[in-house]
Order: C-alpha cells, then structure tokens, then sequence
C-alpha cells in the first residue's frame, strides 16, 4: 500500500531542529474557589519523524499536553514552538489556521459527518483551507486510495466498518500534508484485530518519513511508538526509548 508523506521539516526547516519544543508548560484550570494545575512545567522536544506515545493515567495531564500540542488549548504559562514558531501566544484564527495546515488529526470517535461520503469528509480541511473543488476531490480520492478505500469513495459512515471508518479519517487527517500527525486513542473504538491493522498503518506512515505522536492508556498501544512518555499529576515521569527502531538522525533532546 502506497503511504502518503506528509512530512514538510525535510524541506522547510533542519532535521537536527526540534519540530515540538516546550519550555516551563504549565497549564491551570479553576474549579470552583481551587485552581487545578493539570500541567506543572512541562519541558521537551520531539524531533522530526519521531515516533512517540504519550501515556499517563486518567487526571495525568496526557490530554491536556496533547490539545496544547495540538494547539487546540494555549498554556497558562510557560511557551510551545511547532516548526521553529512560537504558537503559544497566538489569536484563535492564528491557531484555528495552524491547525488546518500543519496538525493532521485522528480521534478515538472519528468525528465523521454522518450524511457525507468517505470523499466528503476528507475533502473537509481543504475546504477550509480554500482549496478549489477539482483539486479538493483529487487530492481526497488520492487520500483514501493510499489507504486502501479507493472503492469506498462514495459510502458513507453508516457503510462502513469501523476500521474503515477510522481509515477515512486517516485520510483526512493527512490529505492537507501536514507537518504533525496526532491520534488520541485511535482504536479505542476498535476490536483487537483492527487495532492491530491501524497501527501497522501508523507504522508504514511513519517510515515514510511523518512525525507521529499517540496519546494512550494501553501499554500495548504504546509499545509501537519509538518513544514513550508518561505524564503523572501534571509531570513528565518518565522518557524513554523502548528499542523498537532507531533514533532519528537529529539533535539531543532536553533532559526533562
């Protein structure tokens, strides 16, 4: 199966540069009178063509550090670069624009329009990004043809298993050739063999160069990654690499 690479660091900044760098993150919530921190200080890179899980109990701050990274959230405190830029501090359209270029998403639940074909809801982000009609549906056939749906292009969700399902929505996540590839749980909706087949899909997109960050509660999940990093009250608790494959050829990381 022929896999898209969405990696743009090869051409647009050094690979010895980190494409994610955190300094001091913090992030604060209130809760009534109390103010819960969810991230206390967070510092560390992430190389491009990483392969790298999050992991972390319910409460560890996991999601809260992976919408920062998405820039779905802002820190309370402390800065975030992507790429080089500083996107800690930018307007909502800033980041809403950031987004739909450079982060390419795929969440637990799809997040599929029901009514809409396999090659609508791909098209979506291009959509948004003012891409033309003809090249939008080119780009989005293309898409889910690297994924193995260049037959389903006309089916909607209901028509759909949900390993293809979440196919779909791999194609959408990387039909904008982004410069991040985030899933939140991608087969928690998944049977074991599926799951297995997604993430054999993650894999090869990471082989072909894509930078790859996973956020999970499962230890098996997490053992693909080439890296994993476990959050714990709010605090990376440990950072390892777990032997799978290589370190990219890159920079050191910071020590966290």
């Amino acid at each position: 199966m022929a896999i898209p690479c969405v990696l743009k660091s090869r051409e647009d900044y050094s690979l010895s540069l980190p494409l994610i760098r955190t300094l001091q993150l913090w992030k604060t919530f209130p809760m009534g009178c109390d103010l819960i921190q969810a991230l206390r200080g967070i510092t560390l890179e992430i190389l491009a063509n990483e392969y790298v899980a999050i992991m972390g109990p319910s409460g560890s701050g996991k999601s809260t550090l992976m919408n920062i990274v998405g820039c779905l959230d802002t820190p309370t405190r402390g800065e975030y670069h992507l790429a080089g830029r500083n996107v800690s501090a930018l307007s909502d359209n800033e980041l809403a624009k950031i987004r739909n270029r450079e982060i390419g998403f795929v969440f637990q639940t799809f997040h599929l329009l029901p009514r809409a074909t396999a090659l609508h809801n791909v098209e979506l982000p291009l959509v948004y990004a003012g891409i033309t009609s003809p090249e939008r549906k080119a780009r989005a056939r293309a898409a889910l043809e690297q994924v193995e749906l260049g037959d389903r292009l006309d089916h909607r969700p209901s028509q759909l298993s949900g390993g293809q399902r979440q196919r779909v929505a791999i194609a959408r996540a990387l039909v904008n050739h982004p410069s991040l590839l985030l899933a939140d749980e991608p087969t928690g909706n998944l049977d074991t063999q599926t799951g297995r087949e997604i993430m054999n899909l993650f894999a090869q997109l990471h082989e072909r160069g894509n930078t790859v960050i996973l956020v999970t509660h499962e230890q098996e999940i997490a053992a693909h990654a080439h890296r994993i990093i476990s959050l714990r009250d709010g605090i990376v608790e440990s950072d390892i690499r777990n032997g799978r494959g290589p370190a990219p050829a890159a920079a050191q990381r910071l020590s966290c």
